[in-house]
């Protein structure tokens, strides 16, 4: 697909999935070529007319250069005139003729995240998007005879377009919180006020998006390794997902996969690896080919980011709390940090891990920044793009919107934070809404 045909469907996404009437169109795109059976049978399969909308436009994007035109065409033959103007009104070209369309190579999409208006709060500073002016796009030039070359790959075995993880179950997964706020003395670790905030926002957050929460407060390490074993040996057949969420000190640590550990209430620390990998396919068959999601609020490692200097038009500063605090111990020298002789259920050394995402509230090896009043930056920014977001995108475009947002936050007028992820999923996932 053309790329700008693309950018107009990703700002007009959400009113797509909002009135998009997926059923009286699907013929239409088959019959033009635009589809194959296959993927009207994916769209078929989902259980609202929003997800349906959502599968469709999906895989639109990652047709040929004639599926926008195809679309607009089905879309005026099916009496959808106002979705169709609410697209041409982004495009400031004329629709081309009516043509039968033949099927075409699939171009993968980019990743680029799709950018929301800017929130209208003073601490969270997210991009503005512009409108386009009409006429400012291209007019497509006409189509030329393909080329020796061209006609060779038509004739390659065509793709089928990146598919969405399977995620109506209902309850549609389990979410593990494990919150520790209050340390033990001998730990020699400060207690994190404004914990409980990030608990309860996102225990109150993973319910509304149709999970069933368990939290547990203040776990020793070997109790965090106790949960998550227990955690693998459920029998996770009848869900689609599953979700881990920390909230603790963290640390670096040695590691040939994911970075970073978390300290028990009682000082020693597990790392993320061995986290991880008590849910992989290997330990928990049940979560086989499912998506399996981490989410770590801590510092990895004790390094402060002062940020470097960029056009004033680039970025709009905002400054943390008065009360930031950091989540960072200094890097771990415990050769019992992938030790695993005690726990038959994690092994360090396993297949590649498919299906899991890890995301860290903090780049590796720096601390991550908690107010303790409002709590964390990464936490508060996350729960608000879910919010506003997650009836339209899919969680890896909803994290760039939190690497975007909390960057542009200070702590202290000086210090920076850039959260990131470790991506192993192999489809898109797009979480249940509550308006769907």
């Amino acid at each position: 697909m053309d790329p700008k045909h693309r950018l107009i469907l990703r700002r007009r996404r959400r009113d797509l999935v909002e009135s998009l009437n997926p059923g009286d169109i699907c013929d239409g795109l088959l019959s033009k070529g635009i589809f194959t059976k296959d993927m009207i049978e994916e769209i078929q399969s989902k259980a609202t007319r929003r997800d349906q909308a959502r599968q469709l436009v999906t895989d639109l994007e990652m047709r040929g250069h004639q599926a926008f035109p195809a679309f607009m065409e089905c879309l005026r033959e099916t009496g959808q005139d106002d979705l169709a103007e609410l697209l041409q009104s982004g495009d400031g070209a004329p629709l081309p003729p009516s043509i039968q369309v033949q099927p075409s190579l699939i171009v993968l999409p980019s990743q680029n995240p799709k950018y929301t208006e800017k929130p209208d709060r003073p601490d969270l500073t997210a991009p503005v998007v512009l409108p386009l002016r009409p006429g400012s796009l291209p007019v497509p030039k006409p189509l030329s005879p393909p080329s020796e070359k061209q006609r060779m790959r038509q004739n390659r075995p065509r793709r089928d377009s990146i598919q969405c993880y399977k995620m109506d179950a209902s309850p549609c997964g389990i979410c593990l919180i494990i919150n520790n706020v209050d340390f033990e003395p001998a730990s020699e670790l400060q207690d994190r006020k404004g914990s409980n905030i990030d608990c309860d926002k996102m225990e109150k957050r993973f319910k509304a998006l149709n999970f069933e929460v368990i939290v547990k407060r203040n776990l020793k390490s070997k109790y965090i390794r106790h949960e998550m074993s227990s955690l693998a040996k459920r029998d996770h057949s009848a869900y689609d997902c599953c979700v881990v969420i920390i909230f603790s000190h963290g640390t670096e640590a040695n590691h040939n996969r994911f970075p970073g550990a978390v300290h028990g209430v009682d000082g020693p620390a597990v790392p993320v690896q061995i986290i991880t990998n008590y849910l992989n396919g290997q330990n928990c068959p049940s979560l086989q080919g499912k998506p399996k999601l981490f989410f770590i609020q801590a510092c990895g490692g004790g390094e402060k980011d002062t940020g470097f200097e960029v056009s004033p038009d680039e970025v709009e500063p905002s400054l943390g709390g008065i009360d930031d605090q950091t989540d960072a111990i200094p890097l771990s020298s415990s050769s019992d940090s992938l030790s695993t002789s005690d726990e038959l259920d994690a092994r360090a050394t396993l297949p590649t891990p498919s299906d899991i995402l890890v995301s860290y509230s903090t780049f590796p090896g720096y601390v991550s920044w908690r107010d303790t009043q409002a709590g964390s930056w990464y936490v508060e920014n996350l729960d608000l793009v879910l919010e506003e977001n997650v009836a339209t995108d899919d969680l890896v475009t909803m994290l760039m919107m939190v690497n975007d947002a909390v960057s542009q936050i200070s702590a202290k007028g000086l210090y920076k934070q850039m959260p990131g992820s470790f991506n192993f999923l192999r489809k898109l996932l797009y979480f249940q809404s509550s308006q769907s």
